[in-house]
């Protein structure tokens, strides 16, 4: 039997297998989006209290161990999360595609809108959680979409979106190791341009990918407060 199939009024397309864990309902789904289909995952805890829709960098994917974790610890706060990848494999090879913050931004919101029509999912207050690459998709999907409530970045490349930033309307906590140093300078230059509330959060020990001990726990915990501040209120 094939999966089923739901159309959104965006025009995306996804279908969907569902399993459960004892307190989670987990769907791997295919959005389509631009003509193209992209996979990924969704975890919806039992209680969900908002969702939080991850957009990944350049050179990850959905299957990413570092956001499957930061989702985990989401779900733990009873926080649905969906990662799913941006670009095809073919659109990846071309660093033109991994650059191309509209575009990137333009598949969120085609992801946001297939939640938004989900009947369990769709009246729960909504946020992104992005890393490099994938915070300045965040951030620009979020300047367009005044119903977003919330945007944490890891390790984000803000200033990609700097055409968009003083669009952005939806609380933004930007998370940075304190051994990435290029990319903390960028993103202290972002809040300049960022006038909604905003909050730099520096990690210890942490390089650009958060992958020293303890270091990713850290800014997941940051991320899971802050979306339980302003998507559990």
């Amino acid at each position: 039997m094939s999966p089923p199939m739901r159309t959104t009024s965006s025009g995306a397309m996804v279908k969907s297998m569902m399993f459960h864990t004892a307190s989670t309902a987990r769907r791997e789904v295919v959005v389509t989006a631009d003509h193209v289909e992209l996979p990924g995952a969704l975890a919806v805890p039992a209680g969900a209290i908002g969702t939080v829709v991850f957009a990944h960098g350049s050179g990850s994917s959905w299957t990413s161990p570092r956001n499957t974790r930061v989702a985990e610890i989401l779900g733990g706060a009873r926080l649905a999360t969906l990662l799913f990848d941006l670009l095809t494999p073919a659109e990846a090879d071309n660093r033109r595609n991994v650059f191309d913050v509209p575009l990137l931004a333009g598949r969120l919101a085609a992801a946001t809108a297939w939640l938004r029509a989900d009947d369990e999912l769709g009246p729960l207050p909504l946020g992104y959680f992005g890393a490099s690459t994938g915070a300045a998709a965040a951030l620009w999907a979020a300047a367009e979409d005044p119903g977003v409530r919330a945007v944490v970045s890891r390790g984000g490349r803000p200033d990609l979106a700097r055409r968009r930033l003083a669009a952005v309307r939806a609380p933004t906590l930007l998370i940075v190791g304190s051994f990435d140093p290029v990319v903390l300078d960028l993103n202290e230059e972002a809040r300049l341009f960022l006038h909604c509330e905003c909050a730099l959060r520096i990690v210890p020990g942490a390089t650009h990918l958060f992958e020293e001990p303890g270091t990713l726990a850290a800014a997941a915990e940051l991320a899971r407060d802050w979306f339980l501040d302003h998507l559990g209120g």
